[in-house]
């Protein structure tokens, strides 16, 4: 058993193989655009839908083997590359040629997944727990029986790990982030939909999880700053990478005075800026 293993993936990873690294490049490729050079990840047979630049992903691909199979170097091609680097500004002559931008004229802006915008959350707020390896953590105090899945209401440190520690329970989506499209696993998802519902602004308002996230981030920011001001301008810094306009920071200092700093917190989590990229 363990020898016929071995022969397949030799097999699968030789060089000359005609689609492996094909398939891995084109993963790669969607993950940072939102979708592949072939629309069809998982389909690269006749049912599926013909590259729309098949020189680059051959290249890529080649690329790839001989870079010894370094999914962190074809990262770093791709992230440094002027196409991804390109503005997100609408041209109108390019939208009546390309107007689902499948030839990549600009940078087309994509929410972020449900999995990076809560590790963002604890990110921000210095909670993330980095931990490597080891067993996950769970979002559900029991996986069935009698009593269903009652969503864990208290996190420890063993909750702030990275998402992708989490376990899977088949048909049941993930508490809050759930809604961000994450797969449930119960079926395989080789493309993920982008939909926009209010459940998703009211998870990431009114939720424990997100209160008490605004909160920590919230206490955090005033142990260092004692104006409203500052503290403003350091829950932009942390949550948007920028400073606030004057009239952003006009507008906010008053939500802070006449509501509190974790108010201004939960609405920066909503903001566009925090959730989608660029």
């Amino acid at each position: 058993e363990q020898d016929r293993r071995v022969e397949l993936a030799s097999w699968l990873t030789r060089a000359e193989h005609p689609l492996t690294s094909r398939v891995m490049v084109n993963r790669i490729w969607q993950g940072h655009f939102g979708r592949g050079i072939v629309d069809t990840p998982s389909d690269f047979g006749l049912n599926g839908v013909p590259p729309t630049h098949p020189e680059l992903l051959d290249w890529l691909a080649v690329r790839f083997v001989h870079g010894e199979w370094s999914i962190k170097a074809l990262h770093r091609l791709i992230l440094t590359s002027d196409t991804y680097c390109q503005s997100t500004r609408v041209s109108p002559s390019a939208v009546e040629v390309d107007a689902d931008n499948r030839f990549l004229w600009r940078f087309a802006p994509r929410r972020l997944e449900g999995e990076a915008i809560r590790d963002g959350i604890l990110f921000v707020t210095e909670r993330l727990n980095l931990e490597t390896g080891g067993p996950g953590f769970d979002f559900f105090k029991t996986r069935g029986g009698l009593s269903g899945f009652p969503p864990v209401d208290e996190f420890g440190p063993q909750n702030m790990r990275r998402m992708i520690y989490s376990h899977k329970i088949r048909m049941e989506p993930v508490p809050v982030f759930g809604v961000f499209d994450c797969p449930d696993a119960g079926q395989p998802t080789p493309r993920r939909t982008q939909s926009t519902t209010p459940l998703q602004a009211l998870n990431l308002l009114n939720s424990t999880f997100v209160v008490e996230q605004s909160e920590a981030l919230a206490n955090l920011i005033q142990r260092d700053q004692p104006s409203t001001k500052a503290r403003v301008t350091m829950a932009f810094e942390r949550c948007l990478c920028r400073v606030p306009d004057a009239f952003e920071l006009k507008l906010a200092s008053k939500v802070v005075e006449e509501h509190g700093l974790p108010v201004l917190c939960r609405a920066l989590y909503n903001s566009n800026e925090f959730l989608f990229i660029p």
